[in-house]
């Protein structure tokens, strides 16, 4: 997947971040019939990782933030590993616990949920009615920068003691896309690949009658995320690297 680069401009001590205009999840489409799954959070594609986008060996703490098309998502790329390897999604602040980064970030009144994968933060905001993410993305650097600076473990030793192996992870997921999410697609002439296991972050592809379905990013945001964190609590990241621009009916074109 490809994401446009935009220049780069160094974070100083009054965070002013940089906000990009290009998106980090699919592109909006009016929802079509989909399967009956509870509503959950946006399941993004895969962002991008800070080599290439900051310059090399700065001492600075530097972030690039990208907000979504839909705007209730915003992607924060940091030049630091924030969680080697692995990735955890916190869904409240009582699940921060222990978590300096996830404190601190749920501490501003506007966040609602933050993914955290390897340099990046991906947050969601209460507030669905507001488009512009400086006021916030400016609290988010602030944020983020007090968690670095001030050393010690960003996210909780608990978190990472009790992750799975890469195999459980991959067996769980693929089994529930086996027994539940392919047979509850099939009747749109769809199905869902697991394609790589990193960590304990999967990416998945859709294809068939998903690929293109102005319905598949609700299908994803409904009912994948759903069963995967129901079969596999202690999966993290969820990426999608589907070309909707392809099939039958893209999304855009």
């Amino acid at each position: 997947m490809k994401q446009d680069a935009e220049p780069d401009v160094p974070m100083d001590s009054s965070v002013t971040e940089d906000i990009e205009s290009s998106p980090v999840t699919e592109e909006a489409s009016q929802p079509e019939a989909t399967p009956s799954f509870p509503d959950v959070r946006r399941v993004l594609q895969i962002p991008v990782i800070s080599e290439g986008i900051f310059p090399e060996n700065s001492d600075e703490v530097l972030i690039k933030a990208q907000p979504s098309p839909a705007g209730d998502q915003c992607l924060f790329t940091v030049n630091r590993s924030l969680m080697t390897g692995n990735s955890w999604f916190f869904t409240d602040f009582e699940s921060a616990a222990g978590s300096t980064l996830a404190e601190k970030l749920f501490c501003l009144e506007d966040v609602e949920t933050l993914l955290v994968c390897e340099c990046t933060v991906t947050i969601t905001r209460k507030d669905k009615t507001l488009v512009d993410w400086v006021p916030l993305a400016k609290e988010v650097g602030t944020a983020i920068r007090e968690a670095i600076q001030e050393g010690g473990g960003l996210i909780s030793e608990k978190i990472i003691a009790d992750l799975p192996t890469e195999e459980e992870i991959r067996e769980g997921i693929q089994k529930v896309i086996d027994v539940e999410v392919n047979p509850g697609v099939a009747g749109h002439g769809g199905n869902v690949t697991l394609m790589a296991v990193r960590g304990n972050s999967v990416t998945i592809q859709m294809g068939g009658g998903c690929q293109g379905c102005s319905a598949a990013d609700l299908t994803l945001k409904q009912g994948i995320h759903t069963s995967f964190r129901t079969a596999v609590p202690r999966v993290g990241a969820i990426f999608d690297e589907t070309d909707h621009t392809a099939g039958l009916n893209p999304f855009f074109s």
